[in-house]
């Protein structure tokens, strides 16, 4: 366990550094260039990195273990600094998309399109970089906060690219007819990225709301649990009766009820079973609880 939080602790820590170098150079790319496109991916980064600094203080309690006080431990506070995050991302996307129409309405937005497409490549070939080493520690251990992470660095490559690649359209077009266009450049990508962006934070928020309120995981893990604990079962005369599986934050609680084809339950074969459904849940869960319950309702 310690490992785990060490390995967190680390990714985080990676990611927060890249967060700063990168705002600071698209706060002033963004000052000198009057960009909006910039300023979104500077905006972005820096809310990013505002909920970085107080969750490395939470992660410590996301491994303290569950009592009877806190059934659930710190799981929900995760969900809900989850839902708060991603909150805040999608009121300044709605924010940026009405400032750009603003300037759209005014004429556009004059830009040196050669120096943003160098920047915004530059930048983007950064984010590969740092998002290489979080996949690295990723694949050592995952949760719902580094997933949102590294989602957010994922974004950030695309966006990149797609920014650099809009400006050297730009250039082309300066010895065109569609030289028009050219002012509108900017607004116009800045608006498409961030309704691009605005889907992931709005799906992460409905998950955490879900999580927050114990609502029961989505359909293809609910089979999947179901699927693990019928193969462990079938070779015993028990079945499921009800299968209650609560999901929040990166913590699940699995409680399967299970009724006897006569009225006599072995111990000893509902502990092979149970050993069994447990070790193999843990292997694609990272914090996953287990109960065989038997089921004496009327």
């Amino acid at each position: 366990m310690n490992d785990k939080l060490s390995v967190e602790k680390r990714i985080l820590k990676i990611s927060m550094a890249g967060s700063i170098i990168f705002m600071i150079a698209e706060g002033i790319m963004a000052y000198i260039t009057r960009s909006n496109s910039i300023l979104m991916d500077c905006i972005y980064d820096t809310a990013d990195l505002i909920m970085i600094g107080p969750f490395l203080l939470l992660v410590p309690l996301l491994y303290k273990p569950v009592t009877e006080k806190r059934p659930y431990g710190f799981s929900q506070v995760e969900s809900l600094f989850i839902i708060i995050k991603c909150s805040i991302l999608i009121v300044i996307t709605a924010q940026l998309v009405f400032y750009n129409v603003h300037i759209i309405l005014r004429g556009g937005n004059h830009v040196n399109g050669g120096i943003v497409a160098a920047f915004e490549l530059a930048l983007s070939a950064g984010c590969i970089l740092i998002y290489g080493v979080l996949i690295h520690y990723n694949k050592i251990f995952s949760s719902p906060s580094i997933k949102a992470d590294l989602y957010m660095w994922r974004m950030d490559i695309i966006g990149s690219l797609g920014v650099g690649i809009a400006f050297i359209v730009q250039l082309l077009l300066q010895q065109t007819d569609l030289r028009w266009i050219i002012p509108y450049i900017d607004p116009i990508v800045a608006i498409t990225m961030a309704i691009w962006l605005i889907a992931e934070p709005v799906r992460m928020v409905i998950e955490g709301i879900k999580n927050l309120i114990l609502f029961a995981p989505n359909e293809e893990i609910m089979e999947n649990i179901r699927m693990v604990v019928n193969k462990h079962l079938e070779n015993y005369p028990y079945s499921v009766s009800f299968l209650d599986v609560i999901q929040t934050g990166r913590k699940a609680w699995v409680e399967i009820y299970i009724r006897s084809e006569s009225d006599f339950i072995s111990q000893n074969q509902l502990k092979k079973a149970h050993s069994k459904i447990k070790k193999e849940l843990r292997e694609q869960y990272d914090q996953i609880y287990v109960e065989l319950i038997p089921d004496i309702s009327d």
